[in-house]
């Protein structure tokens, strides 16, 4: 079982993030990694095994920024590899994700058709790829991840970044659990209330199916059919 922390923050987050990761360690994993947004570019450490080995890569290769995701990862669609651990990115987009997506393989082919260019053997590339190919096509980030959710088959719990986006994060969940941390001028995703107990106690879960676009000051919740929730 794989854990989630997103953090829109006031400060650097990396630390941060590292240590919600921490707090994850019960669910078991086999690789980790992080990514964050420094003026407004996408910037990743990803390592196998635990997270003291990915603390020891970003000693040797801070990221700075106050936006990110990170993510441990326990295998289950390719081997427990770096290039294989989450985030994954494109030059738009970076994803953490829990669960399966179980249509895979379909949509990454008609990608690789689209000329899409895969660097993993995981389901969770293919959500990278999708909501880029809607963003080129000119949707917003939130219509983008709105589009692509309806093309995900399965259990899956997301967090997303986007490159010049730097008071953006959108959360989703259907069949794996995602809350919501309410701070003061900050925001949080965690997988559940135990990640982020650290930075708040206000904590709220999205329902099956919603998803969510938070900045540093809003938060605004969607269901399947885009209505808003209350």
């Amino acid at each position: 079982m794989c854990g989630i922390v997103g953090i829109l923050g006031s400060g650097p987050v990396a630390g941060h993030l590292i240590d919600a990761l921490k707090r994850l360690e019960y669910r078991g994993y086999d690789s980790a990694g992080i990514a964050t947004l420094d003026h407004g570019q996408l910037a990743r450490r990803r390592a196998e095994g635990k997270l003291q080995a990915l603390a020891t890569r970003l000693e040797k290769e801070p990221l700075a920024g106050k936006i990110g995701i990170g993510h441990t990862r326990w295998a289950t669609h390719g081997r427990p590899t770096e290039n294989n651990a989450h985030p994954h990115t494109t030059d738009r987009v970076a994803v953490v994700h829990n669960g399966i997506i179980e249509n895979f393989r379909a949509l990454r082919e008609k990608l690789i058709k689209d000329g899409a260019k895969f660097g993993s053997e995981t389901d969770t590339e293919v959500v990278a790829h999708l909501v880029t190919a809607e963003m080129k096509q000119g949707k917003s980030p939130a219509d983008a991840v709105a589009a692509t959710l309806k093309q995900l088959r399965g259990a899956f719990a997301l967090a997303f970044l986007f490159t010049g986006e730097d008071d953006l994060m959108i959360g989703a969940r259907k069949g794996s659990p995602l809350a919501i941390g309410y701070g003061n001028g900050e925001m949080f995703l965690g997988s559940d209330a135990i990640a982020l107990a650290p930075f708040t106690d206000t904590i709220s879960y999205l329902e099956d199916g919603d998803w969510v676009v938070l900045t540093r000051k809003s938060v605004a919740i969607y269901d399947e059919q885009g209505k808003s929730v209350e």
